[in-house]
């Protein structure tokens, strides 16, 4: 990667990280007023027609092979459909910060995958560093869940998300497809949204959603700024940081998710979810930071 480029990479991780972080805030807002498969169906399909629609217009280069492009629907089935369509099912009954907690454990399981699937280095420092991001997520999840509000139900469905994110973060380092990120991302919205809408049909209905000015809010953003532009920003980093590092950018989802819960959803935050931000943030320095000569840890490529 270019210098120029490494300028602007803590600006795209910010960035990323608001994206994303919000995302919870609207889902939960998205999945109040409609019904979450329904939800997802519509935002999958309108943001791959206009990703595919703009890439048409500004007429770029399509050069993709078959292989590529059913590598991205497969990645688009696991990344979207799957993942979003449990995790927005799961907000029916959790909070958005709980929901954003646990889909923070994303870089523990991805790390150990990337280690054994794709020779990522999986060294010592990386090991503390997720075990710092664990205890801080667990010290915030521990208090929430003795408050009473989120039900197990919730939790079931999130964690289910949680394995569909980390199999399509291996999936995209593993097959590896070529080709614009822009037009995989097209296909992968476009390939979600199809596989959703006999769900959707099947398991909801229509005189269930309430129009207002709160769920086309939230339905705007997740489609432009969560579809299009989160996960543009989501492959971009697992290319130039690898699987293992862009992940454990999901660490500070659990307390951006929060307070954007506080203030836009008035979601109750003590003092010791505040607690556990501390060793969340040193663990993502740990995972992140520039690698330097260590010791691996067994079974672990250099």
């Amino acid at each position: 990667m270019s210098r120029s480029g490494l300028n602007y990479l803590p600006f795209e991780i910010g960035l990323f990280c608001l994206l994303w972080s919000f995302a919870f805030v609207a889902g939960k807002i998205g999945v109040t007023y409609c019904p979450p498969l329904l939800l997802l169906a519509a935002r999958f399909s309108l943001a791959g027609i206009l990703i595919l629609a703009i890439s048409a217009v500004r007429r770029d280069d399509w050069a993709m092979s078959w292989r590529d492009a059913l590598v991205f629907a497969v990645i688009g089935i696991a990344n979207n459909a799957l993942y979003l369509g449990l995790g927005y099912t799961g907000l029916k009954t959790v909070s958005a910060g709980l929901g954003g907690l646990i889909v923070s454990a994303n870089p523990v399981f991805t790390a150990v995958f990337a280690a054994l699937l794709l020779g990522e280095a999986l060294t010592l420092r990386k090991v503390a560093g997720l075990a710092l991001g664990i205890v801080g997520v667990a010290m915030i999840v521990w208090h929430r869940m003795s408050v009473g509000t989120d039900h197990l139900e919730g939790i079931l469905y999130t964690l289910a998300a949680l394995a569909s994110i980390v199999s399509g973060t291996i999936l995209f380092k593993q097959l590896a497809p070529k080709g614009s990120l822009w037009i995989g991302n097209g296909i992968q919205n476009l390939s979600a949204g199809i596989v959703l809408w006999p769900f959707a049909y099947a398991f909801s209905s229509a005189d269930a959603i309430t129009l207002n000015a709160q769920l086309i809010g939230a339905f705007a953003f997740l489609v432009l700024g969560g579809s299009i532009l989160a996960y543009v920003l989501w492959f971009h980093l697992l290319k130039v940081c690898g699987a293992t590092a862009a992940s454990a950018y999901h660490f500070l989802m659990p307390p951006l998710a929060m307070i954007f819960a506080f203030f836009v959803l008035g979601e109750h935050v003590a003092l010791q979810d505040l607690f556990g931000v501390v060793p969340v943030a040193l663990g993502i320095y740990l995972v992140t930071r520039t690698p330097t000569p260590s010791v691996q840890v067994a079974g672990a490529k250099s």
